[in-house]
């Protein structure tokens, strides 16, 4: 990890504070004039927006950092939370100069060696990373994924001082009973998973296994000797783009919303290894009819007892068995704030429960089911584990997706054979 000096944070802090006190400044004023206008949620609504916009011009570190945040809609306003949901990367790709430098850092002198071809032009761009096309000497068509130079530094700075504005939040009376310096450690922790390339190619490589008994979904195959520190060299699977479902036929869509949905439900249910990123950008399909997964860096392993603890939530709400799936919540939690009620928590939850399992499969909404219940667990003190909040995030992210191409999808009934297996069929070891 790089070492930050305090000049170098100092002057990086200087930056960030003066930037965010011009942008929020305006914001809180023009806050308040429309929530005497039009109330106080419209005026909620324009600062969550201006927030995010914020984070954008702050850079790579702040929008990788709100995309985690996010998640908790256990502990923020699911207003913002949607507003942190829609934020993007927009960064511009390497120009010829910086690809010449990323590979010299990944390589050396040995680049030359690897690659009979590598196109100098991005295929794809984002905050950590651009992507290459390429071909090794040995023939293979390839996916060269190259870390941005310097962005390693910069994030550290920036989580640092994220850690330290944490930290002085953490004493404040408004935040007594939120965890924020465990939710910052957990948010840190998931934004430098993604600088870790060694990491994702392992990933990468694991998911690849894990899925390959879930028909029709793909994963590419990593070249792990062409593999650096700063590089992930990965099979190139061509022609993705992200509208290649809109213009298949019905049927066919109906096959993808199937598999994409099958695929999250393996890994919570069965691997208990996760891929929490799967928005539209990692998950595309192909005019045969499969479900192609990029991009595993923010990836969480459950451990065995939350993966079971999950997979019996979800056959108890397949069910409707409200009460027992209110007690999972509870004892898969982090804890209780001092005021917490409990019994008011497990009446409450068995009655979204009973009232979900009720519902139509083109009524239920998953994204409305987890809004209710992070609602009910802010309300009642009942803190959730990071832990199966970033599972459930996958779920969430593709809900719509699934939902565009099959809007009569019954996620209960899909869930049913996978978490047969998860909680008593043959499971391979981690």
């Amino acid at each position: 990890m790089v070492r930050t000096t305090p000049v170098a944070l100092a002057a990086r802090a200087v930056w960030t504070v003066t930037l965010t006190v011009a942008f929020l400044l305006p914001a809180l004023v023009t806050g308040a004039v429309l929530a005497v206008v039009r109330g106080r949620e419209a005026g909620r609504r324009h600062l969550y927006r201006r927030s995010t916009v914020l984070l954008t011009r702050l850079g790579s570190t702040f929008v990788k950092a709100g995309q985690v945040l996010g998640t908790r809609r256990d502990l923020l306003p699911p207003a913002f939370c949607d507003e942190l949901a829609v934020l993007q990367d927009a960064v511009a790709p390497l120009d010829p100069a910086g690809t010449r430098r990323a590979l010299r850092e990944a390589y050396g002198e040995e680049e030359p060696e690897l690659f009979a071809e590598l196109d100098r032009c991005p295929v794809a761009s984002g905050s950590v990373a651009c992507v290459y096309r390429g071909r090794l000497r040995t023939g293979e068509q390839v996916a060269v994924k190259l870390r941005r130079p310097g962005v390693e530094r910069l994030m550290t700075l920036d989580l640092a001082l994220m850690r330290a504005g944490a930290s002085l939040a953490a004493r404040l009376p408004v935040f007594r009973d939120v965890p924020v310096t465990e939710v910052m450690a957990h948010m840190s922790d998931a934004v430098l998973g993604q600088l870790d390339f060694t990491r994702e190619a392992a990933n990468l490589r694991r998911l690849r296994v894990n899925l390959a008994t879930v028909p029709r979904v793909w994963v590419p195959k990593v070249h792990e000797a062409a593999c650096r520190p700063r590089c992930i060299v990965m099979e190139f699977i061509p022609d993705l783009d992200v509208d290649t479902a809109r213009r298949c036929p019905p049927a066919l869509q109906r096959r993808f919303a199937s598999s994409g949905l099958t695929a999250i439900y393996h890994m919570l249910f069965v691997d208990g290894f996760v891929h929490c990123d799967m928005h539209p950008g990692n998950l595309y399909f192909t005019r045969r009819g499969q479900v192609v997964v990029l991009d595993a860096g923010f990836s969480v392993q459950l451990t065995e007892e939350l993966r079971r603890l999950f997979a019996e939530f979800f056959m108890n709400m397949s069910i409707g068995r409200g009460r027992y799936c209110a007690e999972i919540v509870v004892r898969s939690g982090t804890g209780l704030r001092p005021d917490a009620d409990v019994p008011g928590f497990l009446t409450r939850m068995a009655d979204l429960v009973e009232r979900s399992h009720g519902l139509p499969a083109r009524e239920f909404s998953l994204i409305a089911f987890a809004g209710e219940m992070f609602d009910l667990q802010r309300r009642y003190g009942v803190h959730a584990a990071p832990e199966l909040i970033f599972p459930l995030l996958s779920l969430l992210v593709i809900e719509g997706t699934v939902r565009e191409l099959d809007p009569g999808m019954d996620f209960q009934e899909v869930a049913k054979p996978v978490l047969m297996k998860g909680l008593f069929g043959q499971r391979k070891a981690g």
